[in-house]
């Protein structure tokens, strides 16, 4: 038995995982956590059981054992940087409101440029690990100099440059996952925003309860109005268009680079939006037949909505803009949801570098 210190992004299931040992095995010494999803904060201190080697719990790139942020999307950079710098640049484009980095992956040395995001919400992490997990496949493939489900990704990459951020809120994700305690630096806004509530599954906004889905110039307004008043866990627009870190950092990055088309993965309902209020070009219906086919998801025209990324991208520049809504149930969604998320996107996501 060992005793383990409790770390900044760790929860039971990240534990367990760590040490090689089932989360029940975790609960099974330290009776004061509830269950595998009970948050656990840092400095809080765990009994760690002994595991013998031959029987320690192993996951593969296609499982999900453990909730996926902002730590662990450091250790991944760390990762790439070791296995695969000749092939895969990496920038901050900027940070979050508790100063986290928003980071951009770059494949790729090709004219045309696509852009992939994902993390937009707090409790929609799963398209985070969904989008990280594509690049470490992408990047084995390619340093192997295999094809990947038929698709030519030397020849490919020539022709594109492809850009993810996969993680535009790391605070609110992180949030999600390990809730709040009194050495936060936003413990009190926190707890005023979420009336007293300690539990945080329902969490989509940043941490300063603004949803940064909601805060773009496109309909702005009109989103605005329709929506809470004062920050909340959701759909708050701000009090104004890009008043946050995290949104200002991907307006900026796309305002800089020339993309084709983009793709923001949202989660839930299996289906893809495609247009806005008219504003998306004619090619728009074939491409979303194309990847519909690759995925089974429905296209749908317009969320009947306003004030998100895909929207102002369309109305902005006249160019393609998809919605991807992973999965399908309540957010966030369970980890058994990550195998029908990787089946159904990872032909999506390539197909979209040939669209």
């Amino acid at each position: 038995m060992r005793t383990y210190t409790v770390q900044k992004g760790d929860t039971i299931r990240k534990i367990a995982l760590k040490f090689g040992i089932r989360p029940f095995d975790l609960l099974l010494f330290n009776r004061q956590v509830n269950d595998e999803t009970s948050y656990i904060y840092p400095g809080d201190r765990l009994e760690i059981p002994e595991v013998n080697t031959e029987t320690a719990v192993s996951c593969s790139p296609f499982q999900c054992l453990c909730e996926y942020g902002p730590v662990d999307l450091e250790a991944d950079i760390q990762f790439m940087y070791q296995n695969y710098r000749q092939i895969v640049s990496i920038e901050q484009i900027g940070q979050s409101v508790l100063s986290h980095p928003i980071v951009s992956f770059q494949i790729g040395t090709g004219k045309k440029k696509i852009f992939y995001s994902g993390g937009w919400h707090a409790n929609e992490w799963l398209t985070s690990k969904f989008l990280i997990t594509f690049i470490k496949e992408l990047l084995l493939h390619m340093k192997k100099k295999q094809r990947w489900h038929g698709y030519d990704l030397e020849k490919l990459f020539q022709q594109v440059t492809l850009y993810i951020v996969p993680l535009v809120n790391p605070d609110g994700v992180e949030l999600v996952q390990q809730g709040i305690y009194p050495e936060h630096p936003m413990y009190k806004e926190v707890l005023t925003i979420n009336k007293g509530c300690r539990e945080f599954n329902h969490w989509s906004s940043n941490i300063r309860g603004v949803d940064l889905n909601h805060q773009w110039p496109a309909g702005w307004d009109i989103e605005a109005d329709e929506s809470p008043q004062q920050p909340w866990s959701r759909h708050y627009s701000g009090t104004a268009p890009l008043t946050e870190p995290e949104a200002r950092a991907v307006y900026q990055f796309s305002c800089l680079h020339d993309f084709s088309h983009v793709f923001a993965f949202h989660s839930q309902g299996q289906v893809i939006y495609w247009g806005y209020r008219g504003y998306e070009p004619p090619e728009s219906k074939a491409m979303v037949e194309r990847l519909s086919l690759v995925s089974s998801y429905v296209p749908v025209h317009t969320a009947e909505s306003d004030g998100g990324y895909k929207d102002w991208f369309i109305q902005e520049t006249g160019r393609p803009g998809f919605t991807i809504e992973v999965g399908v149930g309540t957010n966030p969604l369970p980890l058994s949801s990550f195998s029908e998320i990787w089946s159904n996107n990872v032909l999506l996501a390539l197909e979209g570098l040939i669209l």
